[in-house]
């Protein structure tokens, strides 16, 4: 069954904060294999003009998708998570994530497709610190796959 279009547009709450931890950061980093100095030595990132530690561009993505379920749990969407593979994803910063920060996101669904009996949901994510200033928006696009024919 298709998913409704209607809900193209349609945005949800802002997520409860989300504080960006240095130790985060450094295990977020070694798991990815990055070994940017910037990454785990305050120092190192304060050379580079931040002021504590920041976290690798894709860092984000556990904290988007995550308000990215608000989306997925919402029944009236009719999303089958069962099915869903995460077809792409992409960011646009405005700065990096830095350790000490309070980050909520507000997430819109963008676009609902059908393809190939496949729904696609697009998903923006808009990230925000605790000042209100804009950080990064990531976009996220889960593919639920079609049922399969007996």
């Amino acid at each position: 069954m298709a998913l409704d279009q209607s809900f193209v547009g349609r945005t949800y709450p802002p997520t409860p904060a989300y504080e960006v931890g240095r130790e985060k950061i450094r295990e977020f980093a070694e798991a990815v294999g990055d070994t940017n100095p910037a990454y785990v030595d305050p120092e190192a990132a304060k050379a580079l003009g931040h002021s504590d530690v920041i976290a690798p561009p894709t860092f984000v993505f556990s904290i988007t998708f995550k308000a990215a379920g608000q989306v997925v749990r919402d029944p009236q969407l009719g999303l089958d998570y069962s099915r869903v593979v995460h077809g792409d994803q992409k960011f646009a910063y405005v700065r990096p994530v830095r350790a000490g920060d309070r980050l909520t996101v507000t997430s819109t669904i963008e676009a609902v497709k059908s393809m190939a009996g496949n729904d696609i949901v697009d998903i923006r994510g808009e990230v925000h610190d605790e000042s209100g200033e804009h950080v990064v928006t990531a976009w996220t696009k889960l593919v639920a796959r079609g049922a399969e024919e007996a």
